[in-house]
């Protein structure tokens, strides 16, 4: 007896700030990605599908998207800023040497 179907992973890639097509609001919507995999005894083995999408935080409207439309909506998200670690100059701190 084989064992074999399919999985359902989501994955949150971010949460942008589009104004909605839906109710015009500019408003948080999270970029999402659904992917699907094929399984063999309950091992996920390869991906058959993938999907990505944008829900309106402010409505709920979801849209569904290119994989060359989610990526240029990651390439504009900014990306954080590393914080200095505890006792560690700020890359703004300037230590001058004493003479």
């Amino acid at each position: 007896m084989i064992i074999f179907g399919t999985k359902g992973y989501l994955y949150t890639l971010a949460m942008i700030t589009l104004v909605c097509g839906r109710c015009g609001n500019p408003a948080a919507h999270s970029l999402k990605k659904r992917v699907t995999k094929f399984s063999l005894f309950f091992v996920p083995l390869f991906p058959i599908n993938t999907k990505y999408t944008t829900q309106c935080t402010f409505c709920g409207a979801a849209q569904q998207l290119s994989k060359e439309q989610a990526d240029q909506l990651l390439a504009g998200v900014q990306q954080p800023q590393p914080q200095p670690q505890y006792g560690q100059p700020a890359a703004h701190d300037h230590q001058h040497p004493t003479a």
